[in-house]
């Protein structure tokens, strides 16, 4: 994480909940696909769809190696996403199971 010297943390924490707050609250994916744009540059755009992408590859059980082949993304990228789909906090999980039910 970022620090942020002088910065009450508990201001922090909120401005933190209150963005997980909108992502909630946004209605379509038009809706968060362009607050997105509009809140991160390109290159963390890009950074959070090449995490994304490679989950279904990982979840399908594919080598780090085919993931790049397929992919581009970077061997250390593909590991670091593979580390938090086994000890992270739950999300890339959550929210792959939340798409595959919508894919349906």
């Amino acid at each position: 994480m970022k620090d942020h010297p002088g910065q009450d943390p508990k201001l922090l924490e909120t401005a933190r909940t209150e963005l997980c707050e909108v992502l909630s609250r946004l209605g379509s994916a038009a809706e968060v696909q362009a607050f997105l744009q509009d809140l991160c540059t390109p290159a963390e755009l890009e950074a959070m769809v090449d995490r994304w992408r490679v989950v279904p590859l990982l979840k399908e059980g594919r080598p780090y190696r085919q993931i790049h082949d397929l992919t581009g993304v970077s061997v250390t990228t593909i590991g670091r996403v593979a580390r938090f789909l086994d000890t992270g906090n739950g999300g890339y999980e959550t929210a792959y199971a939340k798409l595959a039910r919508y894919q349906r």
